[in-house]
């Protein structure tokens, strides 16, 4: 599974999603689907509450899905939001964390109420330049009332 493709910019990643459709495609940040879908591994296909320790039922995992009411707005801005979102996440869980797309099945949802998902299958790696991109793009919106969803920053 180490070699999957790896999503080289934001508009790879929109043809993704245009081609693959998004009800079922998320971005999980985590060491990747080697660890996190070993078949005997602790905690395989499972991740855990960060305030108790829980073993959660699912991956967490944030959903690319395209909500009706973003309408004909940039899909490469919403994908850029989703992963802005959770930018933090690399540094609060360590080296070799990274994004990664996955087709995943909603089994329910998290302490934050993030979807907790199992993964039917990893797709792709999401480059470093995609990060920036995205972190670009929403920082080109230039709004004050909105940054990443980071509980350290506050």
């Amino acid at each position: 599974m180490s070699t999957l493709p790896t999503i080289a910019d934001l508009d790879e990643l929109t043809a993704l999603v245009a081609r693959e459709g998004d009800r079922d495609l998320y971005i999980r940040w985590s060491r990747g689907p080697d660890v996190d879908l070993a078949a005997d591994g602790p905690g395989a296909q499972s991740s855990r509450d960060g305030l108790t320790g829980v073993a959660l039922p699912g991956l967490s995992a944030n959903p690319l899905r395209i909500e009706p009411w973003w309408e004909h707005r940039s899909v490469r801005l919403w994908l850029a939001r989703r992963l802005y979102d959770y930018r933090h996440l690399r540094e609060l869980r360590g080296p070799g964390v990274r994004p990664w797309v996955l087709r995943g099945v909603e089994i329910a949802r998290g302490p934050d109420n993030e979807p907790l998902v199992i993964c039917r299958a990893p797709l792709a790696w999401v480059a470093d330049e995609v990060l920036r991109e995205a972190r670009k793009l929403v920082d080109e919106q230039h709004s004050s009332e909105w940054g990443p969803l980071d509980r350290q920053s506050g």
